[in-house]
Order: structure tokens, then sequence, then C-alpha cells
């Protein structure tokens, strides 16, 4: 194997570890390219972080089909 092999398979066995990835990581990890990640994503419902980053275990879910859980959003006006 050379170099370049060996860094490949370094990163994609980290990225099995982290809890939050980068989204060309999900491109990766969910082996979708961009507009078919980006669809998938929005059909589940799944959403970046404030930082950028998307929960690994949303991204399990919705590779395993089942829907994910999004916690309600809380209003701050008063009726």
């Amino acid at each position: 194997m050379n170099k370049h092999e060996e860094i490949a398979i370094i990163k994609g066995i980290s990225i099995c570890y982290k809890p939050y990835l980068k989204p060309e990581e999900a491109k990766l990890y969910c082996n979708l390219e961009y507009t078919q990640l980006n669809k998938k994503l929005k059909e589940f419902g799944i959403f970046k972080t404030s930082s950028g980053y998307y929960k690994r275990e949303d991204l399990e879910l919705m590779m395993s089909g089942e829907s994910v859980k999004v916690p309600p959003l809380k209003s701050k006006l008063k009726v």
C-alpha cells in the first residue's frame, strides 16, 4: 500500500468513531453523493448543528431507515 491509500484508510476509520461529522465526512460515511445526501437529510429532517456538523447517530438512523426524533421547537412568542 502506498502512503496515499494508507491516509485514506486511516481517515475512513477515524470517521466511524467521531460523534459529529463535517458535510464532506458525512458524504463518505453514508456513501452518497452531495445531492443524494442532501435529499436524504431533508427527507429525514436531519439538520446541521450550529457549528455546521451532523450528528453521527442521526446519520446512522437515516441509513437504517428509521425516523429521526427531532425535539419540538419552543416558541418565544407568547399568545
